[in-house]
């Protein structure tokens, strides 16, 4: 085989292995997939969960080495938004919990017994 595909963004980074985006300056963390379909099926599920995304899938040649020789991205890598750690309340949960209406809501709701005696 002298050819794989590898899935490259508009930035010219690509996607690797590890599941987030790389330069390509180590090739061999880029994902590359041996059949075209593979990749293309690969760059759906991405841009599914990234609509910003404009990627495509690319031959590459192998190198003697067996390594993908890929153009190195100049342009900066996104940032990766940190999650939120469990148990952490957002930004609407914390502008809920300050609201006395939506206390007096919630706690009339988890109660029942309470507003039905009218108490």
């Amino acid at each position: 085989m002298t050819e794989v595909f590898v899935i490259r963004n508009q930035s010219g980074h690509y996607w690797g292995k590890s599941k987030s985006w790389v330069t390509g300056s180590d090739p061999r963390a880029v994902l590359r997939v041996k059949h075209q379909d593979e990749g293309v099926n690969s760059l759906v599920e991405l841009s599914a969960k990234d609509v910003e995304l404009r990627g495509e899938v690319v031959a590459v040649g192998l190198s003697e080495k067996g390594e993908p020789m890929l153009t190195v991205s100049d342009a900066p890598l996104p940032e990766i938004a940190e999650p939120e750690a469990p148990g952490s309340c957002s930004e609407l949960t914390q502008e809920a919990a300050a609201d006395p209406e939506t206390q007096r809501t919630a706690s009339s709701s988890q109660n029942p017994a309470k507003t039905a005696n009218g108490a």
